[in-house]
C-alpha cells in the first residue's frame, strides 16, 4: 500500500486522527481541490488511517499546491 492518502478531511482532523493512532506523518498540505494530502512513515500506518477514514478516501484526481519552485 502506498504511504500517501488523499482525505476528505481538514488538516486539524487528520493530524488529530494521526496523533490519536500514533501514526507518524511524514508530509502533510491541503488541497486545492479540497481536503488533506497526508503521507505517512509506513505502508502499515497509511492502512490504520485508511481505515479510519474509509468513507473519506479521495480516489479521484486532486489538485495539490505547487512547492517551492527552484530557479536556475
Amino acid at each position: 500500500m502506498s504511504r500517501a492518502l488523499n482525505l476528505n478531511a481538514s488538516q486539524e482532523d487528520v493530524l488529530a486522527s494521526c496523533a490519536r493512532a500514533k501514526a507518524p506523518i511524514t508530509q502533510i498540505e491541503s488541497l486545492v481541490s479540497g481536503g488533506t494530502r497526508v503521507v505517512l512513515r509506513n505502508g502499515e500506518d497509511a492502512a490504520t488511517i485508511g481505515r479510519l477514514y474509509k468513507g473519506k478516501i479521495i480516489t479521484d484526481r486532486v489538485t495539490r499546491i505547487p512547492g517551492r519552485l527552484l530557479h536556475g
